[in-house]
Parts: C-alpha cells; sequence; structure tokens
C-alpha cells in the first residue's frame, strides 16, 4: 500500500531531527498543498521550489524524496527562480532521487552555471517538461537519458546558435519544443537536428500573436483547410499541449561569460525585415499589403518594451484587417521562405510558431520548397548509397569494355560525363548538415620562429597545382603554402613600411610566378622558385620585377596569356601593365564615376576584362578598341563589391553590398538570374560572391555575417549554409573572402574574421563531402581575429 503524505511529512521530520536541522517552511507548505488537491480530488502534486532552500536543508530532503516511489504522491515538480542558495549539485542529487515521479523541471541557468546545465545534458533527467529559459548552450548537445520527456523549453538562451547532429536523439518522445529568441539561424543544420525527434508536433521559434477575438487555433490541422488567419487567436502557450506557459516578462537579457558560449552577438545588431516575417506566415498575400497604411513599426520602435521584437498590422483582404505581432522572434524566422522550408522538412509538425498547418499550407510548402531550395546537389530527388553508385559505374565500365576506339564513349540513356561524379558529391553532401571545418595552421614553426602567426587578408589557389595556395597578409608578407600538408613552401617578407597584401594573381603559363599588390601601391612579380621558405639565405631581388606603384591599391589580375595585368584601387581610374617588360603601359581615366574595387580578365579572352564599382556599376571592357567605351553597362543597386567571369566566361558573378548577388550574361550584360538573399540592412555588408564546381555553383559570404551561401548557378536555388562559430566567450565570425577550391568539387577556403579588436583572420578550409566527425578533433578556428573593413577581392 503506498504511503500517505502524512506519513511522509512525518518521515521529513524525523530525518530532520537525526540531521539537527529545523524543517523548512517551504518544503512543509508543499506537503500540505498536495494534502489539499488529494482532498479535492485533484493530481496529488508535490512542489519544491528550489530558491527557498540552503545547502543545509538538502539531506533530510533528500531521504524524504528517494521514498517518493512508494507513496500516493503522483507527480513532484521541481522549480527554481533566478537565485538560489542551493548548490547545483545538490539540486541535480534530489531530481534524480525522485526518478519516474519527477514531471515538471522548471530552471533558470543563471541560478547554478554552466556546469549544472552541462550536467543535465550529459547524464539526462527522467522529467517530463523542461523549462530551461535562459541557458547559456552554445551549441545544443543533449546526450543525457530523456525518455520521458515530451516538451522542452529553451527561449531566450541568447547565446545558443546551433546544434550537435545527435542532439536530440535522447529524446523519442519529444512533442512540443519552443527556442524563441535564441540565435539560431541556420535552417540546414536545424532541420537536420530536429529530424531526429519522431513524435515532434509543436515548434516554436517565435510566437505569432494574433489579436483577433474571433477565433482560437486549437483543432485539427489537417481537417479545418479552409480556417481563414482571421479566425485565429493565438496565445503565449503550446496550441494542443499547455504545459508551458511562457511568461515574457522572464526574459533574462545576460552578455554570457560562459565557455560553453562560444558565440556573442551582443555587438552585432542586423535591421530585421518584419516585413519578411509576415511574408513567411502568409505567402499567398503577397501584393496584397499596403505596406504604407497597414504596417505599424511603432511596437519595436522602443527596444525597452516588452513587443520590441516586431509588430506587423497588415490588410489580408478589402474586408478583413488583422494585427499579426511576432514575439521574441529568432534569427532563423527572417530567413527567405522561412516557414515553408520548415513545413516540407518535418511532415510531421502540426504546429509552428502557434499557427496551425493545414493542409495546403503543406501543399504550398512543397511546391515552394522546390522552386528555392535544392535537397542534394545537381538536383538529384533522391539520395543514394557511394556504393550503389560504384556498382552502377562498374556495371557501364563492363558493358563498354573491349569496344573499338572507333566508338564514343556512351553514357546511361540521359547521362553526361559527369554523371557518377555528381552522384557520388550528392550522396556525400547529403549525408551531413554539418561539413567538416578546417583551420589552414601556419605558423612559425616552420622557419625556427615558435611564436611567429600570420594574419591573413588575402589569399588564391594556384591554378594549376592542387596543392599551393598563397595568402598576404596585413603586415605585407606573401606566404606560399601547401595547403594539404599545411607546409610553408616559400616566404617573403614585408619590406620597408607596414601595408596590407590585397592582390595576389598567380600566373598560368609559368606556375612558380605571381603578381601581389600592396594598399601603398607597390606592385611586384615573385618567383617563388627563388624565395625559401625562411628569411634565412634570401637574398631580396632574386627573381622579383618591382612594377610602378599604383596609390592605395585594391585588386591586380592577369590576362590569360600571361602578358598583361590590371591594376585598380582607390580610385577611378586602372593602370595597364607589361609583365615581360616590367613596364606600365598606360592608365585609364575616370572610367568609374566612383572607385574600382576589383577588376578582372576573362579567363580565355586576353584583351577582355570587367570592372566593378561602388558607382554601382560593372562594365565590360575590350582592350582592341582602346578602353574608352565600355562594351557594356549592367547597374546593380547598391556598390559592387566584386565581379568575376566563370570558368568558361559565359557568365559574369555580381556581388553588391549587402547580399545583392546576380549572375549576369557575359555577351551583353542581361541579367540570368538574382539569387535573392536577404539583406541585412547594412551598408558596411561588403559580399563577395565566387564559383564552385566550375560554374555549377557559387559560393556567397559578407563581412558582416557568419554565413556562407551555397546556391546553384543556373536555378539559383540554395543547397546549402556553412555557419562559422568561433571559440571562446564573446566571439563571433564573419566572412572576410572566399574562393571555390579549383580541385575539388565542393571544396572551397574562407578567409574568416572575428569581432574581437584584438585580432588574427584565419583561413577556414570548408569540405562539403566530409562531415565534423571526420575532421581532426585538434583542429579548431578559435584565435581571435579582427574584421578588416577594406575593400579587394
Amino acid at each position: 500500500m503506498a504511503t500517505d503524505i502524512h506519513t511522509l511529512e512525518q518521515r521529513y521530520f524525523d530525518s530532520c531531527r537525526r540531521h539537527d536541522v529545523l524543517p523548512n517552511p517551504a518544503i512543509l507548505s508543499g506537503f500540505f498543498k498536495a494534502d489539499v488537491r488529494k482532498s479535492q480530488n485533484e493530481p496529488c502534486t508535490l512542489e519544491i521550489i528550489l530558491e527557498y532552500l540552503k545547502d543545509i536543508d538538502f539531506q533530510p530532503l533528500l531521504e524524504v524524496c528517494m521514498q517518493i516511489g512508494a507513496t500516493e504522491i503522483e507527480a513532484v515538480d521541481v522549480r527554481s527562480g533566478t537565485s538560489c542558495m542551493l548548490t547545483g549539485e545538490f539540486a541535480l542529487s534530489l531530481m534524480h532521487a525522485i526518478d519516474q515521479k519527477l514531471r515538471v523541471v522548471d530552471l533558470h541557468d543563471s541560478s547554478f552555471g554552466k556546469d549544472f546545465i552541462r550536467n543535465i545534458s550529459q547524464r539526462g533527467l527522467m522529467c517530463e517538461v523542461l523549462n530551461l529559459r535562459s541557458s547559456r548552450f552554445r551549441k545544443l548537445n543533449m546526450i543525457g537519458e530523456f525518455k520521458r520527456i515530451h516538451t522542452l523549453n529553451l527561449d531566450y538562451s541568447t547565446s545558443l546558435t546551433s546544434f550537435k547532429e545527435d542532439c536530440f536523439s535522447c529524446m523519442p518522445n519529444l512533442i512540443c519544443l519552443s527556442m524563441c529568441e535564441t540565435r539560431v539561424g541556420n535552417l540546414w543544420t536545424t532541420i537536420a537536428a530536429l529530424s531526429k525527434l519522431p513524435s515532434l508536433a509543436e515548434l516554436r521559434f517565435q510566437n505569432w500573436l494574433c489579436c483577433d477575438d474571433t477565433g482560437n487555433s486549437s483543432g485539427s490541422s489537417d481537417q479545418d483547410d479552409k480556417t481563414d488567419f482571421s479566425q485565429l487567436t493565438i496565445c503565449s502557450s503550446f496550441g494542443a499541449y499547455g504545459n508551458v506557459v511562457i511568461n515574457p516578462d522572464s526574459q533574462i537579457l545576460v552578455e554570457d561569460s560562459s565557455d560553453d558560449s562560444e558565440v556573442d552577438f551582443s555587438s552585432q545588431h542586423r535591421e530585421y525585415d518584419y516585413l519578411e516575417l509576415l511574408s513567411n506566415l502568409v505567402p499567398q498575400l503577397d501584393g496584397e499589403i499596403d505596406l504604407w497604411n497597414e504596417v505599424s513599426f511603432d511596437a519595436f520602435s522602443n527596444q525597452n518594451e516588452e513587443e520590441s521584437s516586431a509588430g506587423v498590422l497588415a490588410r489580408c483582404t478589402a474586408d478583413v484587417s488583422l494585427k499579426y505581432i511576432s514575439c521574441h522572434a529568432s534569427p532563423i524566422c527572417f530567413e527567405k521562405h522561412y516557414r515553408d522550408y520548415m513545413i516540407a522538412s518535418l511532415p510531421k509538425l502540426k504546429f509552428l510558431d502557434n499557427l496551425p498547418i493545414r493542409k495546403v499550407d503543406r501543399e504550398r510548402a512543397t511546391i515552394t520548397y522546390s522552386q528555392y531550395f535544392e535537397h542534394l546537389p545537381y538536383g538529384r530527388k533522391h539520395k543514394e548509397s557511394v556504393v550503389s553508385i560504384l556498382q552502377q559505374r562498374e556495371i557501364k565500365a563492363s558493358q563498354t569494355r573491349g569496344k573499338t576506339s572507333r566508338h564514343k564513349t556512351s553514357y546511361p540513356s540521359g547521362m553526361s560525363q559527369y554523371f557518377y561524379t555528381r552522384s557520388l558529391c550528392a550522396a556525400k553532401v547529403g549525408s551531413s548538415a554539418w561539413p567538416c571545418l578546417h583551420t589552414l595552421t601556419v605558423s612559425g614553426n616552420h622557419m625556427g620562429d615558435e611564436n611567429r602567426s600570420f594574419r591573413p587578408r588575402q589569399f588564391e589557389y594556384h591554378p594549376s597545382i592542387s596543392c599551393l595556395m598563397v595568402f598576404g597578409t596585413l603586415d605585407g608578407e606573401i606566404v606560399v603554402v601547401n595547403h594539404e600538408n599545411e607546409n610553408i613552401v616559400s616566404y617573403i617578407p614585408s619590406f620597408g613600411a607596414m601595408n596590407s597584401v590585397l592582390g595576389l594573381c598567380w600566373l598560368k603559363k609559368y606556375p612558380s610566378k605571381l603578381i601581389a599588390g600592396s594598399d601603398n601601391g607597390s606592385l611586384k612579380l615573385y618567383d617563388i622558385r627563388h624565395m625559401p621558405p625562411s628569411i634565412r639565405g634570401m637574398h631580396y631581388g632574386a627573381g622579383t620585377v618591382t612594377f610602378d606603384e599604383f596609390d592605395q591599391l585594391t585588386s591586380v589580375h592577369v590576362n590569360s596569356t600571361d602578358e598583361l595585368f590590371l591594376a585598380s584601387g582607390y580610385s577611378k581610374n586602372i593602370a595597364l601593365y607589361d609583365i615581360n617588360s616590367g613596364r606600365r603601359l598606360q592608365v585609364f581615366a575616370d572610367m568609374h564615376k566612383e572607385h574600382i574595387n576589383v577588376v578582372k580578365f576573362s579567363n580565355h579572352s586576353p584583351s577582355i576584362f570587367a570592372t566593378s564599382s561602388f558607382d554601382q556599376d560593372v562594365k565590360l571592357w575590350d582592350l582592341r578598341q582602346k578602353p574608352i567605351q565600355p562594351c557594356y553597362t549592367a547597374s546593380s543597386s547598391k556598390g559592387n563589391v566584386m565581379v568575376c567571369f566563370s570558368p568558361d566566361d559565359h557568365y559574369l558573378l555580381v556581388s553588391a553590398v549587402d547580399n545583392e548577388v546576380r549572375q549576369l550574361l557575359a555577351v551583353d550584360g542581361r541579367v540570368h538570374l538574382n539569387f535573392g538573399i536577404t539583406a541585412t540592412g547594412s551598408s558596411q555588408n561588403y559580399t563577395r560572391s565566387y564559383y564552385l564546381n566550375g560554374r555549377d555553383y557559387i559560393v556567397s559570404g559578407s563581412c558582416d555575417e557568419h554565413v556562407v551561401r551555397i546556391c546553384c548557378a543556373q536555378t539559383g536555388r540554395r543547397l546549402r549554409d556553412i555557419s562559422l562559430e568561433g571559440k571562446g566567450s564573446g566571439t563571433s565570425m564573419f566572412v572576410q573572402s572566399l574562393r571555390g577550391d579549383p580541385f575539388r568539387d565542393f571544396n572551397m577556403s574562407i578567409l574568416a574574421a572575428y569581432t574581437r579588436p584584438s585580432s588574427k583572420s584565419e583561413i577556414v578550409k570548408v569540405n562539403l563531402l566530409a562531415s565534423t566527425d571526420h575532421c581532426d578533433k585538434e583542429c579548431s578556428h578559435g584565435q581571435h581575429s579582427r574584421p578588416s573593413r577594406s575593400m579587394g577581392g
């Protein structure tokens, strides 16, 4: 027979006497309230408030908790406030002692610190509802036992940016998950983690509130396909499982200082487009919203008010006017097509951000997903195993073996010569949302100086030797490195005044030679055969050609025949140089109305080149016509940061400030594709884009963001976003520059910078064909570096 409450209470008194401790009034109050509930035929629940306990109360209460399993108490709820005097280790012991009857655990991480939360994530809890509001997770990694949990609340965890791949594998019964006002922003890693939750029905990254009093959000999402948004009233709790009520007043915004929190965006302010939230909510209403008369920004004009995150008033039809308020939205909510992406990727989900998912929503999400996202590379519909692809290739090879050379190589119907390579890439890229990121580790150890490190500012892969890369530093050094084994091949120190190397370009016909230009105007040709990997024994001038200076240089580029190169900078002019003679041939003046940030020769024609300027124009020129008038001019809506030709010269890839990335037809400058990347609202968000896998994909990144975006160069569909994450308290990484590896499909390198002013940048190698698990565990990109606002490619 189960022990009654009075007997359990008496045992508590006895335990207090044995330990010479006065009974705690809060514990006695809990027993009394449980007894009252029992007398009223309500569930007999015991509530333990941790903030009223001290360490001296621990031992008597622990002995009672260990006996609760055999009592008439049906469930125990454990709660804590923002301040608690009880040691975190004692609090955990109490919760583990309660075991199967633990129902709700409502905690604030700030009460106990990072070790307490780490222990919970590693050991697990037997509770059904877990509230970890304002916790200090940076990357969520719940690996303990959480088999009974059905509701998890991580709201206001303002350090949370991402997830470990298997962080939810231990929660097979999780139904409700809330992550409002976190810093989660990557759609791909988020879905990869959430897909491990087979029972997930309700998900929230924001609170969509509809201030109309005519209806309710509950009910079957699939049966009520005709639900009008005017009939929704969304409250601040989970729609169908009202176990967790989020109190906005409980929001705690503190600057994180724990070692676990490796990212802190407190210094980064992004002007989010709150109309994007509304279009995500009701995309079918695009074009029917009177932006000026029906959108109110008053709700978020004051950053100290509770509803400051968003306030949107939209007229949905001529007869219905609604006020939608998005409270505490996470960055992921501002991604284009966020709602459709989540619905299409989580087919079992019933509620998203408090709104029911209807059948019509699923149908629209499927269409949107196929239009704007690429599930697998090269538009492949279904994932295949690497083994099956290799078997297909072997079978095909055996069928064609023995044929005479007169027969052309044949491929299966509809297959190109790249079919199997692309199939293998699709299988590998689709295997993990967490690609392998590895910092290129090059230090003075290779030169006998253990304390020496470099601050890269620009880099280029070698065009014909797959293992070589050159980078120039903020200190004027040039370092040629074998990026496969990370050994220095050649080192060229800075001579004279300190300066940043902004222009680098290898020669194609002479693979040991390269052109380097610095922001102080210095222009030199180096032959790395004469440049040893250390300063010792170096004879400056051997294998070096010095050209006339080009003031405030930002870019250099060599033509396809290695005869000429161009230089541009903080001026409206460009200069043409002859490589063989070492002479400056001509300066072309006033080619743009503002400075020319980048100049690029085409890859195949030695006389065709393009210029991109902050006057918003990109121009194509031909040296054979004495570039007085351009072949054509194409304009962007903002200043242009980058331009480059596709490897086959069919296209020009143009990158303007704040994620305006377009692909033009090189022949006449017509827009072939606009990639539609979301703007941040920052005029300093310099965007750079390059080709990947030949001209198949593009990679794009910006200096105010920690994301690299990969898009199909033919359809514009987004394949994947790569998030850069710094290590250490308060560090955030941003994209300074990036390049696709010309020899390895779905490989690239990113010049990453940190927000910390103390600073060093670093080159991060990315391999989308390998997962994080295959990376060297000791390799990290946690050094501090400084984002440069200077121009250049």
